[in-house]
């Protein structure tokens, strides 16, 4: 199977990929080794759109962070996903903390972060207040309350699957070709026997199948390192970190509350992130590991993880755990530096056509379009200088690229006299299918239908949000099982959570 662009990985930053050079006249692929897209880092973060104040100023993190922040919100809501500009604290609770939010606010204003400052006293209770929250810090968590905190108004939250499905599917729209449960397994230059010139096309084993290309993007996050080797380019490493994260039931938290980052740390530290379906994460922990798949949530790292919630804000105390999570960042840093080495985004002169991205962390997501972008303008550059074996004006853009992505109604939200339109037009709305979150019928079942023909319980699980409550698929799980055996044809022992090795039931069940 031939191709002009093949992406390797289908996480956010391969899909936007996908998702921007869809616009252009070109074929594309895009190869991903899990059953869905946002099988790893993207799908297991904190889901925050990042205003760009972490990041050293002149940075490619810091500019394509702030870049993507200013865009998002129009992204959003083009392709259907949730995203609400919640704002975000960092306190402050010693002069060691206050100390990095004012260089953390200037090293903002260097890389244009809007409207950042720095807040205390009743200023801060009067945001506080504005936003429905309590106390924060304080005598209930056994200290002083924060001295100050810095105030990001522009910093939001979304949901990274539905973001990371919903690119995917727009890019599909557009042309793209998605091979799931493709895991690649060799690269090499092709040469004579291709009839191609030597270092201009690539041929890939993947899957079972092969694939050629003439320009290889590696968008392959923890396993990007390995990929760039194989494709000729062996001078990165991947240090994998692991992330723990808590998930409480569902809270009046109205924005992200972060403590004051801690240098060398492997992250900014354990805070709280409403999610944008109502609920709280509590995390991440930060511990690197010698394997880049082992997402195991430990007591003791849980246990961590709520004594320092509450040091931040007390009422998490007397809130429910409801779940948890863990996820792994491709961090370039090594362990005993700790802390964050910039986004690599390189088109290799050794091996033309491969475009390099890696450790691409936090805030990958936030930059992702961006770094999208600057991979169509570099292929755009080596098309005119002919790089790919053929001289070019460069690339034409489509007449008719889609922008726009409709995803799933959620019936939940609509008011009593738009659910009762639904239900007289699709009877399948009037049957819920998960009583903790409302999901219908209908929901499920476009769900299961998706663009990109993935079909796990994970799958559906993250595009309709059913087997979320808590329950934990308790009453769901048995009626999707049925849909998916009577109404398509699906064998109960072929029915997987996630990828292979994962499948839900062996024999026969009543």
């Amino acid at each position: 199977m031939e191709y002009d662009v093949i992406i390797i990985g289908a996480g956010a930053v391969g899909c936007a990929c996908a998702r921007e050079l869809s616009r252009y006249r070109l074929s594309i692929a895009v190869l991903e080794k899990n059953s869905d897209v946002a099988g790893e880092t993207t799908g297991r973060n904190s889901a925050v759109v990042h205003a760009g104040f972490n990041n050293r100023p002149g940075s490619r993190m810091a500019s394509l962070c702030v870049e993507g922040n200013e865009g998002f919100a129009d992204l959003a809501q083009k392709l259907d996903v949730p995203f609400r500009e919640t704002g975000k604290l960092l306190l402050a609770f010693d002069d060691e903390d206050v100390q990095t939010l004012e260089h953390l606010l200037a090293q903002g204003r260097m890389n244009g972060c809007r409207d950042l400052e720095i807040l205390e006293g009743r200023r801060l209770e009067q945001l506080l207040e504005e936003r429905g929250m309590g106390s924060i810090g304080g005598a209930a968590a056994g200290r002083s309350g924060p001295a100050k905190a810095l105030w990001s108004p522009h910093t939001g939250i979304t949901n990274p699957f539905l973001y990371c499905a919903a690119l995917a599917e727009n890019a599909r729209a557009n042309g793209a070709q998605f091979y799931l449960d493709t895991e690649v397994t060799g690269i090499r230059r092709a040469g004579a026997r291709e009839h191609e010139p030597e270092g201009q096309r690539f041929r890939i084993e993947a899957g079972g199948r092969n694939f050629g290309c003439r320009y290889l993007i590696n968008a392959a996050g923890l396993q990007a390192d390995r990929i760039a080797a194989m494709a000729g380019a062996d001078r990165y490493h991947i240090y994998p970190c692991r992330g723990e994260y808590f998930i409480l039931d569902k809270s009046e938290l109205a924005m992200p509350v972060y403590p004051a980052p801690r240098k060398k740390a492997g992250g900014l530290g354990v805070h709280l992130t409403p999610t944008s379906d109502g609920n709280i994460i509590i995390g991440p922990s930060a511990e690197y590991l010698d394997i880049r798949d082992d997402y195991a949530c430990t007591r003791p790292v849980m246990e961590e993880l709520m004594r320092q919630a509450v040091q931040l804000v007390p009422a998490v105390r007397d809130m429910q755990p409801i779940g948890n999570y863990s996820g792994i960042r491709p961090k370039l840093a090594p362990p005993e530096e700790g802390g964050y080495q910039d986004f690599v985004i390189r088109a290799e002169e050794d091996v033309l056509g491969l475009i390099d991205l890696v450790g691409i962390e936090s805030p990958g997501l936030t930059a992702s379009v961006p770094i999208a972008r600057q991979v169509c303008r570099m292929i755009e550059q080596m098309e005119r200088a002919g790089a790919a074996g053929r001289s070019s004006r460069g690339l034409r853009r489509k007449n008719d690229f889609e922008e726009s992505r409709r995803g799933i109604l959620r019936f939940r939200e609509q008011s009593p006299q738009r659910q009762a339109e639904l239900i007289r037009e699709d009877p399948e709305y009037g049957e819920i299918i998960c009583r903790c979150q409302k999901i219908t019928k209908r929901e499920i079942r476009q769900a299961i239908e998706n663009p990109l023909g993935a079909r796990s319980i994970a799958a559906i699980k993250y595009r309709a949000w059913a087997t979320t409550g808590r329950c934990n698929g308790g009453y769901c799980l048995p009626r999707i099982t049925e849909m998916l055996v009577r109404e398509y044809g699906v064998k109960p022992e072929e029915i997987r959570y996630r990828n292979s090795g994962s499948e839900m039931f062996a024999g026969r069940v009543k």
